[in-house]
């Protein structure tokens, strides 16, 4: 291994061996990282070429200032050691190849007792059963959430039976799930509606899309066009596993079959599972900085990012034949490496006709089919509230989905007239029926932590005596302080689990109840922008309530004045009038209609009123 300033190279120090340079900046930064069967004679094409290099390879060779050379002992040990280092260091002048994670499945976890059944960007070994991939998430969720509302299917994330939560969540009080995590329903009976989830999934959707398009009817027929265009979304998702799930029968034996798409600076690659004929699965890939990169060249780098770099799993799922688009020129390298790492012949092979060339066709077609999509989704507006309230259980490493959002406020003016506020939120809207707000009783003064405490515990303990569902999250308006006195105050009322979460104002750090650190969800997070907005109305809820309080006591203030205006006759004109400056205009008549007035009453305020205005 050496080093040599870029721009003193000379050359015939370099070695003729075979190996990997490295152009580093003067930061030491890897920019590239190549192969070359001679070390001395590739790195010369640089310099001679000079002139007629692309932009990318100018601009490689002006910010360049060192070459690092590592000699292996043949050409063969050259690829595969530069295809570890680009994976490991990502230079920037190297064309970017990652595995395109995006592309959801839908999960059932058959291996579970009680399977869950969501959507997953990663596939494991668990025992699970896996539908998809999806390009649609939107569109697949929405169709999900109906088939399993219809079916009775837990949202949770509980490992039941040895993990449940103390009482049901939402979904079981509104009809959508029957509680199995605390024993309401049999195993045997939620396995038997599980299967018929994995019917549905497997493709026979027909039941469900003739409901589906009953209910949009109906949504069109009574103008809710809105409703009607979100049930023309799920039927969207439902065709969408339908097509997913028709097993294909392409013909020919095992292969892997490579196709290409490109659109400017973005660029995929689809490799198709062909086994016994059978089209079984597609993995996919995005590459950028390549605008100015041949196909022969995105070819290699895409078998060498699949098949080189990927540990053994990735040979072991190798067949005998890797159909290509094109030809390049280290296509018998890469066949002897992978036939010598297999440990049995692996042929790379380029077809011009009949079956095998109509596979490319087809690899072609799917690797278009998703640029088209990604393009599309760049263009479109983002996820619905329910990707929004799931994104937010992933964030927040919630076990059920947060349907049900409640959160707190404390406001006062100089410790004078505390109130709190709670506002709940149902799938990310608010729902006024749950609003509440109170005075604090306790005598606490500036002590938010207290009065925080105070309103969690009178909430709730309402909220449990009146047998209806608890919320799923529990915001606080605050930091690690009101969060700690608020958990206090729930774990005195033995509710069992409720997640707790602070959101504080200006850094919009989050905190969790169990997490020495706090979390910070990205500011461009749909999530992070929920939680604002629900911390934002308990916000506005507290200060308006505590306004009013403030202004009913200036109005009492000089109600009180008023000779034979007592405490039940001021309480009753704030009631009928709501302020001061309705009392003023008011006629006496009016007053005097008011329990326990008279017009003769209603004079006497009225001229009283109207001689301390003059």
């Amino acid at each position: 291994m050496g080093g040599i300033p870029f721009d003193a190279v000379s050359v015939p120090r370099l070695p003729l061996a075979p190996g990997v340079y490295m152009f580093r900046s003067a930061r030491g930064e890897i920019l590239y990282v190549g192969k070359a069967k001679s070390l001395r004679h590739r790195v010369r094409s640089y310099l001679s070429q000079a002139k007629d290099a692309t932009l990318k390879t100018r601009e490689l060779a002006r910010q360049a200032a060192d070459i690092e050379t590592l000699v292996v002992g043949t050409e063969a040990e050259a690829l595969i050691l530069e295809a570890n280092l680009i994976k490991e260091h990502q230079p920037r002048f190297n064309i970017q190849l990652r595995d395109d994670k995006k592309y959801p499945y839908i999960k059932v976890t058959t291996s579970e007792p009680f399977p869950r059944i969501h959507v997953t960007r990663r596939i494991r070994k668990d025992g699970s059963r896996y539908f998809g991939p999806f390009t649609s998430v939107g569109r697949v969720r929405r169709a999900l959430e109906v088939v399993k509302r219809n079916h009775g299917i837990r949202s949770c994330r509980y490992d039941l039976p040895a993990e449940a939560p103390s009482r049901p969540c939402l979904d079981h009080h509104i009809g959508r799930c029957a509680a199995p995590c605390v024993g309401l329903q049999s195993r045997d009976d939620y396995r038997s509606q599980v299967d018929g989830v994995v019917r549905i999934l497997s493709g026979d959707v027909a039941a469900v899309q003739v409901e589906v398009e009953t209910e949009m009817r109906k949504a069109s027929d009574s103008m809710d066009f809105e409703r009607a265009a979100q049930l023309r979304d799920v039927l969207a998702g439902l065709d969408g596993i339908a097509r997913q799930q028709r097993v294909q029968t392409v013909g020919g034996g095992d292969q892997d079959v490579i196709g290409l798409a490109r659109d400017g600076p973005l660029n995929v690659a689809s490799t198709l599972r062909v086994r016994d004929g059978v089209l079984i699965g597609r993995d996919t890939h995005t590459m950028t900085g390549a605008e100015d990169v041949s196909d022969a060249e995105l070819i290699a780098r895409s078998l060498a990012h699949a098949y080189l770099s990927g540990g053994s799993s990735a040979i072991e799922q190798l067949p005998r034949e890797v159909l290509l688009p094109a030809d390049f020129t280290d296509r018998q390298l890469f066949q002897d490496v992978l036939t010598a790492r297999a440990g049995r012949r692996v042929r790379l092979h380029v077809p011009q006709r009949g079956a095998k060339a109509r596979l490319i066709d087809l690899a072609v077609a799917n690797a278009r089919h998703v640029l088209d999509d990604r393009v599309r989704k760049g263009q479109t507006g983002g996820p619905g509230t329910d990707e929004v309230l799931y994104e937010l259980q992933d964030f927040l490493r919630l076990k059920v989905v947060p349907r049900l959002i409640t959160c707190f406020d404390v406001s006062h003016m100089q410790g004078a007239e505390t109130v709190a506020s709670a506002v709940t939120f149902l799938n990310g809207e608010p729902h006024k029926a749950g609003y509440r707000h109170m005075r604090i009783r306790g005598e606490w003064g500036n002590d938010d932590y207290r009065s925080m405490a105070e309103a969690v515990t009178r909430y709730f303990r309402r909220a449990a005596s009146e047998g209806g569902p608890l919320a799923d999250l529990v915001v606080i308006d605050g930091g690690k302080g009101q969060l700690s006195a608020a958990r206090q105050a729930l774990e005195a009322l033995e509710l069992g689990d409720i997640t707790l979460a602070a959101l504080a104002k200006r850094e919009e750090k989050v905190f969790l109840h169990g997490r020495r650190t706090w979390l910070r969800i990205p500011r461009t997070a749909r999530s992070l922008h929920l939680l604002q907005r629900i911390r934002d109305e308990a916000h506005r809820f507290a200060v308006h309530y505590n306004r009013k309080l403030r202004s009913r006591r200036t109005v009492r203030s000089e109600l009180g004045d008023i000779p034979g205006v007592g405490p039940r006759r001021q309480q009753a004109l704030l009631s009928r009038f709501g302020s001061l400056k309705a009392v003023k205009g008011a006629t006496a008549s009016e007053i005097g209609r008011i329990p326990g007035f008279s017009e003769a009453m209603g004079v006497k305020i009225l001229h009283y009123l109207t001689s301390r205005t003059g």
